[in-house]
C-alpha cells in the first residue's frame, strides 16, 4: 500500500494527523462528525505500511466493543489482511488479556471468572445479609456504586480513611468483605480488571519494561472518557521513547457521573511533552445551522479547548423550537412531525427522539402506538445480559470449572429440580467451613440431607459431571448445543407460557451461532471456552443494543453518543429536566449538561427539532416549567420558534415570547395569555395558560388576592378588562 492510498479522501487536517512524524506525541481534538475513527485507523495503517512499525508494536485502545470491532474491520480492509493478534480493543478487554497472560503475577489462577454488574450486586446483597447490614439504611446499589467508584479512582480499601460519614464507613466495611470474598473465590469485576492490570504492571518492573519497549505506539480513542485508572494505565505504559496518539473531544465529555475525568484531556499537554495538538473541525454530518447553533451553545463553557465546527454542505433548515402546553402536546407535535417525514418518504429509522431521562419515553411510546408507528427503545438489555443467555453460560462456566460458585448458584435449581434456598444455604455454610467450592460441598454433604434433597443434589452433580464428560472433545458450538438440551434449558424455554413469541428459545439458538462465530485468535493466550465466556462477560459491560431497522428510535441523550440520524427531536428542554435539577447549583455539572445538550444536537444530520412543555406530569406530580437556559444560549437567527395555537394548530411566535393564542369567553371577547380579567369571586387576575378544547377547556389565572387557579372557561364568567 502506498501513501496516496492511505491519505486518499482525507482533508488537510486529517492528512496532517495521519502523517504526523512518528517521533511525536499527538492530541487530535476531533469534533463531532469530523471523521475521528477514520483518522485513527488510517494513522495505524500509515505507521505499519509507511514507517515499518510491526503490528505487535501497536496498542490501540477504545471504549466500546462496537468501536473496537469497527476499528479491526477497517484496519483489515486497509491493510488487506487479518489483524486478529494485534492489541486492539477496549480498556477492559486489553486489561483482561494482560491478566490472563500473567495471571500468577496478578495473584490469580488461570480459571479466574469475571463478574458482571448483576453478579456483583447479588454478592454484595448476600454479604450484607450475612453480616446483618440493613439494606434499607444502606441501599445495595449505592454500596455497589461506592465500591466501583473507589476502584475507578485507583483506591484500595486500605487507602480509605475511616470516615465520620456513617454511610461511607459502613460501605467500606462491605467493600472489605467483598474484596475478601472475590479474592477467595478467584473473581474479578469490571473495575477490578483495570486496577488489577495497572497494579500488575506497576508492581512488576520487568513486565512493565517489556510492554513499554513492545508498544512503540499507543493510540487512544475517546480520550475525554478516560477515568483516573485508565489515565494512569496509559501514563504507566509511556516511557518517553514510545509515543501516544490520543483522539478526543472535551466538548463531548458527558460521563463524569461514572468516573470520566475531563481534565485528563488537558493533562495530556503536560504529562506527554512534547505534544502536538491538531483540531479536526470540518464536520461531515450536520448542516450549517445545526453546527452554528451547537457552536454557540458550547461556547458558554469557558474552560474548554476551543474549536468551531463547520461544513461546506450549506446552512440547511432552521432549527424548530416548539413550546408545548403539556407533555402530551409535545408528544403529539413530535409524532405528527415524524408522520409527515414518513409520508414524504423517510424511513422510521431515520428519526430519533432523544430525552434526558428514561421516564420521559412513556408518553411518546403511547402516541407512537396510537398511530401504529413502529419504534424501539435503544439501549435495552444486551444479548449477553438476557436471563436465558446467562443461564446457559452458567452451565458452560460450571462445566469448564466446577469451582465457579457464581455459576453454581445460578443454575443449581434452574430449571427447577427441588433444591430450595434452605439447601443452598446449608451447602454455602459447609463450603465456607471446609474451604471448598459449592460444587464439592454439594457432593460431599448430600448424604447428610433429607432423602428428597439428597436425590435432587445428586441428580444435579451427576448431570454436571455427565455434561463435562460428554462435551470434553466437542468444539465450542457443539458444547453449547449439547448443554442447552442436556440441562433442560431448551425444553424449559420451549414450554415457557410467558414467551409466546419464542424469543427466548431463539436467543438460545443464537448463542450457538455466537459460539460458531467466535474468533479465538484474538484470545489465543487462553482456551476457547474461557475466551468465549470472558467475551460474553466483557460484552455486557459496554455497548447497548444495535439499532433495529425500520423503527423510530427512542433513547437518552447519553445513549445517542456516537450515533447519527437524519431527523432528531430533542425533547424536554426545560429547567430542572435538561439541565437536570441535580446540576443546577454546581457550575461543573451545568457545563457537563451543556456538553450533553451539544452531543444531542450534533446527532442531527438534516433536521433538528427542540421542544419543551410549560406543564409536565413527571414522577407522579404536575410541574410548571421554565424553558431550558440552553435555548436562550442559541442565537435566534438559527431558530424557528413555534407554539401551539389553543386547541388547534401550530404557529410562529415572536422572539419576545408574546403569544397569539385565543380563547372565546362568555363576554364574546377575545383573550390572550397575559391579558387581564375579572372574576366575580376571585377578583382581578392575569391569564397564564390554556388547556383542553370545547366545553372542557380550562384557563389558568393568577389572581392578585386568591392566587393561581384553573377554571373551566365556559363556566368562569370572566370579564374581559
Amino acid at each position: 500500500m502506498n501513501l496516496s492510498e492511505i491519505i486518499n479522501g482525507l482533508n488537510d487536517k486529517q492528512c496532517q494527523s495521519v502523517t504526523l512524524n512518528n517521533d511525536k506525541n499527538a492530541l487530535i481534538l476531533a469534533g463531532a462528525g469530523s471523521g475521528k475513527t477514520r483518522v485513527l485507523t488510517h494513522r495505524i495503517a500509515y505507521l505499519i505500511t509507511q514507517k515499518n512499525i510491526h503490528t505487535d508494536a501497536i496498542l490501540a485502545v477504545t471504549f466500546t466493543n462496537k468501536a473496537a470491532a469497527e476499528m479491526r474491520k477497517r484496519l483489515s480492509i486497509l491493510l488487506r489482511r487479518p489483524i486478529q493478534s494485534m492489541w486492539v480493543g477496549t480498556f477492559h478487554g486489553l486489561a483482561h488479556r494482560l491478566l490472563r497472560t500473567h495471571y500468577e503475577k496478578a495473584g490469580l489462577t488461570s480459571s479466574f471468572q469475571i463478574l458482571d454488574a448483576q453478579d456483583q450486586f447479588r454478592i454484595v446483597k448476600r454479604l450484607m445479609k450475612d453480616n446483618n447490614i440493613d439494606e434499607l439504611k444502606f441501599p445495595i446499589r449505592k454500596v455497589q456504586w461506592f465500591i466501583n467508584t473507589q476502584k475507578d479512582k485507583g483506591i484500595r480499601t486500605q487507602d480509605i480513611e475511616p470516615s465520620y460519614n456513617y454511610f461511607a464507613k459502613k460501605s467500606l466495611e462491605v467493600f472489605e468483605l467483598y474484596e475478601a470474598h472475590c479474592q477467595a473465590n478467584d473473581l474479578i469485576d469490571f473495575a477490578e480488571l483495570l486496577i488489577r492490570s495497572y497494579e500488575l504492571l506497576k508492581n512488576n518492573t520487568d513486565l512493565l519494561n517489556h510492554y513499554q519497549a513492545r508498544f512503540e505506539h499507543i493510540l487512544v480513542d475517546e480520550f475525554q472518557d478516560t477515568n483516573t485508572v485508565q489515565y494512569k494505565w496509559i501514563k504507566l505504559l509511556f516511557n518517553g521513547s514510545n509515543k501516544v496518539f490520543c483522539v478526543g473531544d472535551d466538548d463531548q465529555s458527558i460521563y463524569g457521573w461514572r468516573g470520566a475525568k475531563i481534565e485528563n484531556i488537558t493533562k495530556l499537554c503536560t504529562d506527554f511533552m512534547p505534544i502536538e495538538t491538531i483540531r479536526l473541525e470540518q464536520n461531515y454530518r450536520s448542516t450549517g445551522n445545526i453546527l452554528n447553533a451547537s457552536n454557540a451553545l458550547i461556547a458558554h463553557n469557558t474552560d474548554r479547548m476551543s474549536k468551531s465546527l463547520w461544513t461546506d454542505a450549506g446552512d440547511g433548515e432552521s432549527i424548530n423550537v416548539y413550546e408545548a402546553r403539556t407533555e402530551t402536546d409535545e408528544a403529539d407535535y413530535v409524532i405528527s412531525g415524524i408522520q409527515k417525514l414518513i409520508t414524504d418518504g423517510a424511513s422510521p429509522s431515520d428519526c430519533a427522539i432523544l430525552y434526558r431521562s428514561n421516564a420521559q419515553s412513556r408518553i411518546f411510546e403511547e402516541v407512537l402506538i396510537k398511530h401504529n408507528i413502529p419504534y424501539i427503545i435503544y439501549g435495552g438489555l444486551r444479548f449477553f445480559e438476557r436471563a436465558e443467555i446467562k443461564d446457559a453460560l452458567g452451565y458452560l462456566r460450571l462445566i469448564e470449572n466446577s469451582a465457579d460458585n457464581v455459576a453454581f448458584e445460578r443454575v443449581v435449581n434452574f430449571p427447577t429440580r427441588g433444591i430450595g434456598n434452605a439447601t443452598v444455604e446449608k451447602i454455602r455454610t459447609f463450603a465456607q467451613n471446609n474451604h471448598t467450592s459449592l460444587f464439592q460441598a454439594a457432593m460431599q454433604m448430600s448424604s447428610t440431607l433429607p432423602t428428597r434433597a439428597t436425590n435432587a443434589l445428586n441428580g444435579f452433580t451427576n448431570l454436571i459431571e455427565q455434561m463435562t464428560n460428554d462435551t470434553k472433545h466437542l468444539d465450542l458450538s457443539e458444547k453449547v448445543a449439547n448443554l442447552l438440551n442436556t440441562s433442560g434449558l431448551m425444553a424449559h424455554y420451549s414450554n415457557d407460557k410467558t414467551d409466546k413469541a419464542g424469543s427466548k428459545r431463539e436467543n438460545l439458538e443464537e448463542l450457538i451461532t455466537a459460539a460458531q462465530q467466535y474468533n479465538h485468535e484474538q484470545d489465543s493466550e487462553i482456551n476457547e471456552v474461557v475466551g468465549f465466556i470472558s467475551l460474553a462477560s466483557l460484552d455486557s459491560s459496554g455497548d447497548t443494543n444495535a439499532p433495529i431497522n425500520q423503527n423510530v428510535e427512542l433513547m437518552t441523550v447519553h445513549s445517542a453518543k456516537g450515533l447519527e440520524f437524519p431527523y432528531v427531536f430533542l425533547v424536554g428542554m426545560e429547567e430542572d429536566l435538561f439541565p437536570s435539577r441535580q446540576s443546577k447549583d454546581e457550575p461543573h455539572l451545568i457545563d457537563e449538561e451543556r456538553r450533553l445538550c451539544y452531543v444531542g444536537m450534533t446527532r442531527a444530520m438534516k433536521k433538528l427539532s427542540l421542544s419543551y412543555a410549560i406543564k409536565r406530569f413527571l414522577h407522579g406530580q404536575s410541574l410548571y416549567a421554565y424553558p431550558s437556559r440552553f435555548l436562550d444560549e442559541i442565537p435566534s437567527k438559527y431558530l424557528n420558534k413555534l407554539k401551539a395555537k389553543f386547541g388547534a394548530t401550530i404557529q410562529n411566535y415572536n422572539n419576545d415570547h408574546t403569544f397569539n393564542q385565543n380563547i372565546t369567553l362568555k363576554s364574546d371577547g377575545q383573550l390572550s395569555i397575559g391579558a387581564s380579567v375579572k372574576h366575580a369571586k376571585f377578583g382581578l387576575g392575569t391569564v397564564l395558560n390554556f388547556e383542553g378544547q370545547g366545553d372542557s377547556a380550562r384557563v389558568q389565572i393568577k389572581f392578585k388576592q386568591a392566587g393561581t387557579k384553573w377554571l373551566i372557561s365556559s363556566y368562569a364568567n370572566l370579564e374581559f378588562i
